[in-house]
């Protein structure tokens, strides 16, 4: 096995679930199991939180300790990792002498909503994408009687082994996973022997409790690593505890003689509202007349005190005036137009009608909105503002040519150094050497802007607290060691630069832009490439392509450079799929190993910018060549720092969980992109949340 990427998902659960914005699920009758996600003891139920929920359980029943974190990016839709610590089974690799950790994918999907004649039907995927040692699948249906919510469903594989319907499957169960794991062993899905799963929930009137009792379908005889255990009993009996509204405790009784207990965090990342902004200046009140009085250079400085844009120029004609400003660091592009047209509005004369801002990203134009001064001025000084943002700003593509009739220009001196000092964390779950290896880093990071488009960037890393004394592990690969030297790389050298690169923008005419970049491109690479984007402005698709060549750098993460060098690159089409704010994306093209295939990226964005995604890769390297995990995938969430912060950020929580660090499928971690640059071509951006219009 291998250490598994993992970036503080876990910490940030449970600092999700302590916080005041979090809420309960949407069902009040909902419970959760020792598997992670709805259920009851060992058998899960047909019940689902609202889209957006997380959860963290942890559980035991010996022999196994269970750490199972679910996302529901969707009603309809629960999906999840899980590590289960099998405490007297030793790892076979391990250097330390731990017991044996087993990593599992799980996926539940909702068929049936319940209705009032009708169950709740649910359809449900257990270990789908790993060693299959515990894999199961199942149909399992739920119906309400007052307090009591009843389940019965019919599982096969692990949860189903008592084999209640012998050959229930047609064909033997088989588990062809067991070598390389991270395969998709549909062969044995739904055969073999089945068992009847199913229990009740009893939510106890003016309580927090809810009493559980379930059927367990597995009867421990046939237990991975032929570790059986005796079952006196296939009834289990629990009781949970909702300590608070994010915590849940659980007891249980199992197989007649053991002992369960666990605890689950959960939240709900759609409804994270963003926390308010003490450390930023209050937007300016509405007057309703204005008699103006300031000038340019005025205006610009109060822009900028007020938005946190950085104001380039500013041009005034007869009854318009545009303000050109970089893309600033408040990710609610609405939230920054509203301040901006208060700003304006105050210090402008009456016969100024419009308001137009052209936003640009890196000295490239992105996007345009032009606000009608009366609507909007309507819309904050009468008691009924118009619903939506139709009569009061425009977005469309940058303005064309020069600024037509008579004009006032200012232009702003540019902003030539920006850094500062931080910490961030990483950590490598589920490796032989310990479960969790960690970090933490003193970063020092800068940037000097030589023009509005060129400019160098790097950060300096110093290692501050970490465990890798225990680090000794190095995966084996049949590939180019492109991702596998990770240990060498974490534990070489105390203090690393693992970022230095000189980068150009540039427009390439309307809704076409460019990008070059070359130096220490990553931690473990080197070299110099170019991206070119199509993305046109209020369109659901935008299309890529990168080109790169690089060469593998030194563990010691200074200026050295390995032998190893590769030319590697990507198409790319992105997509807004229009369904509950999807977004595709894929990609192909040639990897840091040299193989080629495709990557396919499907994510969902709340309105409040929270972004929950998994991704798979697949290309010419077969399942054996691959090696343990059988192909790249992983699962991540994309958390703006600004709901959590008392300051306006565009800071991303980058929160990822990869099951395997493996040399195949790999990507080059380019610091920029240009569809990332561009983000504020995304109209949705600012029309998906119009509260900036209420007074």
């Amino acid at each position: 096995m291998n250490a598994s990427k993992h970036r503080h998902l876990l910490a940030t659960t449970f600092a999700l679930a302590l916080l005041p914005a979090t809420v309960v699920q949407a069902e009040p009758m909902m419970t959760y199991g020792a598997w992670g996600g709805a259920g009851l003891l060992q058998t899960p139920t047909a019940r689902f939180g609202e889209a957006g929920e997380i959860s963290l359980t942890l559980s035991n029943t010996d022999p196994y300790t269970r750490l199972n974190v679910m996302l529901q990016p969707f009603d309809w839709l629960e999906a999840g990792f899980r590590y289960i610590d099998i405490k007297n089974v030793a790892f076979g690799i391990s250097t330390t002498g731990q017991s044996t950790k087993d990593k599992s994918i799980d996926a539940r999907i909702r068929l049936l909503q319940e209705s009032e004649y009708l169950p709740q039907l649910a359809l449900g995927l257990r270990d789908l994408g790993g060693t299959g040692l515990f894999s199961s699948e199942y149909f399992i249906a739920n119906k309400r009687f007052g307090d009591v919510d009843v389940s019965l469903g019919v599982a096969w594989g692990y949860m189903g082994a008592r084999g209640d319907f012998d050959g229930f499957g047609q064909r033997a169960r088989s588990n062809t996973n067991a070598s390389t794991g991270g395969d998709f062993n549909t062969g044995s899905y739904f055969r073999g022997p089945a068992g009847i799963i199913g229990g009740l929930a009893w939510f106890v009137p003016n309580t927090n409790f809810v009493a559980k009792v379930e059927l367990d379908g597995n009867d421990y005889e046939s237990e991975p690593f032929n570790n059986n255990q005796t079952q006196n009993s296939p009834v289990n009996v629990g009781l949970a505890w909702r300590a608070t509204p994010n915590l849940e405790l659980n007891v249980g009784f199992e197989r007649g003689d053991t002992a369960q207990f666990g605890f689950t965090l959960h939240s709900n990342f759609r409804k994270l509202q963003s926390q308010p902004k003490l450390l930023d200046p209050s937007p300016e009140p509405v007057r309703p007349i204005s008699v103006g009085g300031a000038n340019l250079a005025e205006i610009a400085k109060a822009l900028t005190e007020k938005t946190g844009v950085e104001v380039s120029a500013i041009h005034q004609g007869e009854k318009t005036i545009r303000v050109e400003v970089e893309q600033n660091n408040d990710h609610q592009p609405a939230r920054v137009v509203d301040r901006a047209a208060r700003v304006l509005h105050n210090r402008l004369p009456p016969h100024i009608e419009w308001f137009s801002m052209q936003v640009n990203s890196r000295g490239m134009d992105v996007i345009n909105y032009d606000i009608r001064r009366e609507a909007f001025v309507r819309n904050h000084t009468q008691p009924s503002p118009t619903p939506n943002g139709n009569d009061v700003v425009f977005a469309s593509a940058p303005a064309s040519g020069g600024f037509e009739g008579p004009t006032d220009s200012y232009y702003a001196a540019p902003k030539r150094f920006d850094g500062g000092l931080g910490l961030n964390y990483s950590q490598n779950i589920g490796g032989p050497d310990a479960f969790i290896l960690y970090q933490l880093n003193a970063e020092l990071a800068g940037e000097w802007r030589m023009a509005p488009n060129v400019w160098v960037a790097g950060a300096l890393n110093y290692r501050i607290v970490d465990n890798y004394d225990e680090f000794n592990f190095t995966a084996p690969s049949n590939l180019p060691r492109v991702r596998t030297f990770l240990r060498e790389y974490l534990t070489t050298n105390e203090l690393t630069l693992p970022n230095l690169q000189v980068t150009a923008t540039s427009g390439l005419g309307q809704d076409w832009y460019g990008m070059v970049y070359g130096g220490l491109l990553e931690t473990m690479f080197a070299g110099a490439g170019g991206e070119v984007l199509y993305r046109p402005s209020n369109s659901r698709f935008a299309f890529g392509v990168d080109a790169n060549y690089v060469r593998q750098r030194d563990f010691e993460q200074d200026f050295g450079l390995r032998d190893y060098k590769v030319a590697t690159g990507h198409v790319t089409l992105y997509a807004k799929t229009g369904f509950e704010g999807v977004l595709a994306q894929v990609k192909v093209g040639r990897y840091l190993a040299g193989d080629i295939g495709t990557t396919i990226d499907l994510s969902r964005e709340f309105r409040n910018g929270v972004r929950i995604g998994a991704y798979a890769t697949f290309t010419d390297v077969s399942s054996e060549e691959f090696g343990e995990g059988s192909f790249d995938k992983g699962m991540y969430v994309l958390l703006p720092l600004d709901l959590l912060l008392p300051t306006r950020t565009r800071s991303i929580a980058n929160l990822t969980y990869s099951p395997l660090t493996r040399d195949g499928g790999a990507r080059l971690n380019r610091r920029y992109t240009l569809y990332d640059l561009t983000q504020d071509k995304d109209t949705d951006r600012l029309f998906g949340n119009m509260e900036w219009l209420k007074p």
